[in-house]
């Protein structure tokens, strides 16, 4: 699976860790939904830790993302406007 963060790059995870990163984007869903300014930074930091624990793919290289996320700069009010009910990680 190749995830990009928006202004970063993109890195490629495990095909073994999409539930585990499909866990962290639920907890994303949650903060964001709950409103709660708080979980939602410590929620969007897991994830995107969790994404870059990932192989780095080379900037020179171009892949078709699997998942887009947003920049890490992004706030909840931004968050909510993109995150549907399956959180920023289909599936």
């Amino acid at each position: 699976m190749i995830v990009r963060i928006m202004g970063e790059g993109q890195w490629r995870l495990a095909d073994e860790k999409l539930d585990a990163l499909n866990a962290v984007d639920g907890d994303l869903e949650k903060a964001v939904s709950s409103g709660d300014e708080a979980a939602y930074q410590s929620a969007f930091a897991a994830l995107l830790d969790f994404v870059r624990s990932g192989e780095k793919v080379p900037d020179d290289e171009l892949h078709d993302s699997d998942a887009i996320l947003p920049p890490s700069d992004s706030s909840l009010a931004e968050m909510r406007e993109l995150i549907s009910g399956d959180g920023l990680i289909a599936g």
